[in-house]
């Protein structure tokens, strides 16, 4: 069963989440956000499933899932840079249980889409909250009217019946990180949320993100390959 530790609980915040997806869109984007928010650090949530590590950037520990808390905008941010493949579903359940125990309005998915038959990034949503529509549509945010939406943001749009659910999707070439395509969902979120946030940084500072990401994410993948051959080792 997943683990929630909560040190903090505001109430009817929006939860804003990204795992690591197509292009790593959603890490990318939920990395900036914490950066260039003011935001502290609330919780995190744990899972048996995840490989019993942490990584460390510039001195600090950065959890494979973790939550923060932006006051001024009444946000929290759930953070990933663990791969969850397999467990998708308990994750979304974890992210739910947090939304109730915090008594979220909203959640607002992050995600890269595959498309490799283009350099440019278009922007698409897909949302369970009919007020939201209008919004995105003011915005010139186009619908996402045809698709399949994997792993944990397709899991939260089918647990998230009772709770209004958003997603926000740019168009990724590539699987490798792809912070432009970050810049672009920041750029929606931006005016969706009135956060005043300047996303052009991301574009300045984009290898730099990029190359920070991929080491992390290397890491993770490196530890659990290390447990999946130790488990094997234990069989054979």
């Amino acid at each position: 069963m997943p683990t929630i530790q909560l040190s903090k609980k505001p109430k009817n915040v929006t939860i804003i989440e990204g795992f690591p997806g197509f292009g790593l869109v959603g890490t990318i984007a939920t990395e900036f956000l914490i950066d260039h928010l003011e935001v502290e650090h609330i919780g995190r949530i744990l899972l048996d499933e995840l490989p019993a590590v942490v990584a460390v950037h510039d001195g600090k520990v950065v959890e494979p899932i973790g939550l923060f808390y932006s006051k001024k905008h009444n946000l929290v941010i759930l953070h990933a840079i663990t791969l969850v493949n397999g467990i998708e579903w308990k994750v979304a359940d974890a992210v739910m249980d947090v939304a109730a125990q915090l008594s979220a309005k909203e959640i607002i998915s992050l995600e890269g889409v595959g498309n490799p038959q283009t350099e440019t990034s278009k922007t698409y949503y897909l949302s369970r909250d009919p007020k939201k529509h209008a919004m995105f549509k003011k915005l010139g945010v186009e619908p996402l009217k045809e698709g399949i939406v994997m792993g944990v943001t397709g899991a939260i749009l089918i647990r998230a019946e009772k709770l209004p659910a958003s997603a926000i999707f740019a168009e990724t070439h590539t699987e490798l990180p792809d912070s432009k395509a970050a810049a672009k969902i920041l750029e929606v979120l931006n005016k969706l949320l009135g956060l005043g946030l300047d996303y052009k940084p991301l574009l300045e500072q984009a290898e730099k993100f990029e190359q920070k990401l991929k080491d992390l994410l290397a890491k993770s993948k490196e530890t659990q390959d290390m447990q999946d051959k130790k488990k094997l080792s234990y069989v054979g």
